[in-house]
């Protein structure tokens, strides 16, 4: 166990981090399958209203320093061009 005040202030910091840290792959987690299972059922307007909330969340998150920049604009740009093969197939 930790002898210093500052580790034990470290482990309690840990411990908050990563439980919100587990919310947050969570969230992206679900989010990205709820869009991907709108794709694959062929449900358009599904799939264009899962989009803007994945657009949503991703940057949000990723101006809260949750996700880079990059990685949001990355995941949400391939996620877009899964929904855009609807668009182009029908």
């Amino acid at each position: 166990m930790a002898d210093h005040k500052s580790a034990e202030k470290r482990i309690r910091q840990t411990k908050k981090r990563t439980e919100r840290n587990r919310f947050y792959k969570t969230r992206i987690k679900n989010l990205t399958r709820a869009l991907r299972e709108a794709v694959e059922a062929g449900d358009k307007a599904a799939a264009t209203e899962a989009l803007k909330n994945v657009n949503k969340s991703f940057h949000s998150y990723a101006s809260k320093g949750i996700l880079k920049q990059n990685t949001a604009a990355r995941r949400v740009s391939r996620l877009s061009k899964l929904v855009n093969t609807l668009n182009s197939a029908a």
